[in-house]
């Protein structure tokens, strides 16, 4: 019988947690410095700037490569990508830019994100997978006990 192998956060792919680490801060970096001064919506700043805040409740649980953030943190980032492409398409010049760049952020921790996530949730399968062959072979022996005993 074979077992699968438990994996840890350092045992796995450590260029994607980091990838996925630093995207996140340069994300949470432009999109503050973006809406305050770089580019507002508003001369003096912009309340958008809070868009910033559901990113740093991703921060910790990303830099502790914890597994679970990485996985729900990958679809919040979606809302940025789609974010970076709208004003990328309709915003006019350095906000565009800006724009653009947010949404190659948000992929950039989309991808890694999910490279880190994905040998986890292979070895989540894999491991579903021998728990219901082994249960499925103790049944059958099971069985094959009961039926011997008529």
């Amino acid at each position: 019988m074979t077992t699968t192998p438990v994996l840890d956060a350092d045992s796995t792919q450590p260029g994607f947690a980091r990838g996925a680490l630093f995207s996140l801060i340069a994300l949470i970096a432009l999109s503050i410095a973006w809406e305050l001064w770089l580019a507002p919506l508003r001369p003096g700043g912009s309340a958008l700037a809070l868009k910033a805040v559901p990113l740093l409740f991703a921060l910790r649980g990303t830099f502790r490569r914890n597994v679970y953030t990485l996985q729900w943190a990958s679809m919040l980032v979606l809302l940025y990508l789609a974010e970076g492409i709208v004003r990328g398409m309709t915003d006019g010049g350095l906000s565009a830019r800006l724009g653009w760049l947010e949404a190659l952020l948000a992929l950039v921790f989309f991808v890694c994100a999910l490279g880190f996530v994905a040998p986890f949730k292979r070895a989540a399968r894999a491991a579903k997978r021998a728990k219901a062959a082994t249960a499925a072979t103790a049944s059958t022996q099971d069985s094959t006990l009961d039926g011997n005993h008529l």
